[in-house]
């Protein structure tokens, strides 16, 4: 069997020697207990403008077994993964952070249950150590987003997980600029197994997600696997409808019982109010859906590569 571990890195020189030494540690562990076996560890710089790459290189250097990707820029995690997957030539692949919040020591029982016929294993998290306001935020996320798209999301579940060959490729296989990882690898299918674990903080540097990148994330997530939101504006616009018809219909009675009245200030400025916002509202969600069609029909790579060390020129 051959392994490729995949790291999207970014920012990450604090990291990176740390996340080699500790992964190399255990593969080569693994390979003395089981023959036949052999391992990449495919890094992907991400544009990152810190000393990332330079010690990416200086590691292909020393160790046969470590490749590297340099993008031209930042391109985003999703790039990331997606070229690290595109690069991989193991019969199996892990998705590891480079920040190692995901324990590398769970890529041997991951290697077991690849073995037991899985093609996806999924590493879970807890949220033990989490804050009580951010652990609440992503159960009430998790619970509405399952409402609304057309695949189950798991909450604790992310890119850490193993996937087989047949995996990757039906992932490969997807030609969307827009990609959602964790949406894909639920559409995907395929049978999984999961695999929980305590949550573990950063080993040293700080998260890359600030919060507007958390939120435009979790708007990805709504909007790429499914047109609920559009449908929703089409029920809350039929709703505000038949509202609007009965408020007629009991003011119209109201004028031929008691005659007319003098024009309520308040009920005028809060109609135009609620559906000036619906209105808004649901030329923001078509405008998203918009833009995504737009950036779709560009047909733009979603990741240009600068350098490395693997045999590859095809950018995807």
């Amino acid at each position: 069997m051959n392994l490729s571990i995949v790291i999207p890195c970014y920012n990450e020189e604090k990291n990176i020697k740390n996340t080699h030494n500790r992964l190399d540690a255990i593969m080569k562990e693994y390979i003395r207990e089981h023959t036949g076996f052999s391992y990449e560890i495919i890094f992907v710089d991400d544009g990152s403008r810190d000393k990332t790459a330079q010690l990416l290189e200086a590691a292909a250097s020393r160790d046969a077994c470590v490749k590297y990707i340099s993008f031209s820029r930042n391109f985003g995690k999703e790039a990331g993964m997606l070229a690290g997957l595109t690069y991989a030539s193991g019969d199996a692949v892990t998705i590891i952070d480079a920040d190692l919040q995901h324990p590398p020591e769970m890529i041997p029982q991951m290697i077991e249950a690849y073995n037991e016929g899985y093609d996806q294993v999924i590493a879970r998290r807890d949220r033990k150590g989490d804050a009580r306001a951010k652990s609440l935020l992503a159960r009430m996320y998790y619970v509405l987003v399952n409402k609304l798209v057309d695949v189950h999301l798991v909450d604790g579940a992310g890119d850490f997980r193993l996937l087989s060959r047949k995996a990757v490729d039906a992932v490969l296989s997807l030609p969307e600029n827009n990609r959602f990882s964790k949406g894909i690898f639920s559409w995907i299918g395929f049978k999984e197994k999961q695999i929980e674990y305590e949550n573990v903080t950063r080993e040293a540097g700080e998260s890359k997600w600030s919060f507007r990148q958390l939120m435009q994330y979790g708007i990805d997530g709504v909007l790429s696997f499914n047109n609920k939101p559009l449908r929703l504006m089409i029920a809350v616009g039929t709703i505000l409808l038949l509202v609007s018809l009965i408020y007629i219909v009991i003011m119209l009675v109201f004028i031929c019982i008691h005659g007319i009245d003098t024009p309520g200030y308040f009920t005028l400025i809060s109609a135009i109010m609620i559906i000036g916002g619906v209105q808004l509202l649901s030329l923001g969600v078509i405008g998203e859906y918009v833009g995504r069609i737009y950036y779709e029909t560009k047909r733009r790579p979603n990741f240009i590569v600068d350098k490395t060390n693997i045999n590859s020129s095809d950018d995807q």
